[in-house]
């Protein structure tokens, strides 16, 4: 069920679209801040509230990598692959954190406070390689510059 703060913030969201439908990705959004994820339930509760189905949401929710259907850690990486981050180095800051964490693509960390992921592009190409934690671009980053990055995240 949704909370009364998250359909105050959704029926914000949908009076600025030009239909309910429409304004299923900032609905999403506003069930992962406030939930971590957009879990099963949710995708039922946001369907009878935007007048959609459950599996059109599904189809929205899995096709946008930053809409997360299952738990996360408290602080997300999402490591660039582009190109231009493999052509400075995208595998061995790939290796170290693999080796630094402890989890592989796809997992959190045991004590929840990292989860590791893959993004096609976070467009800075020009400072690569590059990853973002949360909300915080980083780039030009080193192997001996990681641990200093992901203690900035407790």
């Amino acid at each position: 069920m949704l909370t009364a703060e998250e359909r105050h913030e959704i029926d914000a969201a949908v009076r600025e679209a030009p239909h309910a439908r429409a304004a299923c990705i900032d609905a999403l959004l506003v069930v992962q801040r406030h939930r971590g994820f957009v879990g099963d339930d949710a995708l039922g509760d946001l369907a009878l509230t935007l007048g959609a189905t459950v599996h059109e949401l599904e189809s929205v929710a899995t096709f946008y990598n930053l809409i997360f259907r299952r738990p996360v850690g408290r602080h997300v990486i999402l490591l660039c692959d582009s190109i231009s981050c493999w052509i400075m180095g995208y595998e061995a800051i790939r290796d170290a954190l693999r080796h630094r964490l402890g989890i592989d693509f796809g997992e959190t960390t045991s004590d929840g406070r990292f989860t590791l992921l893959t993004v096609p592009c976070l467009g800075a190409c020009d400072r690569a390689p590059a990853l973002m934690i949360d909300e915080d671009l980083h780039g030009g980053v080193t192997e001996e510059g990681l641990a200093e990055i992901l203690e900035r995240y407790p």
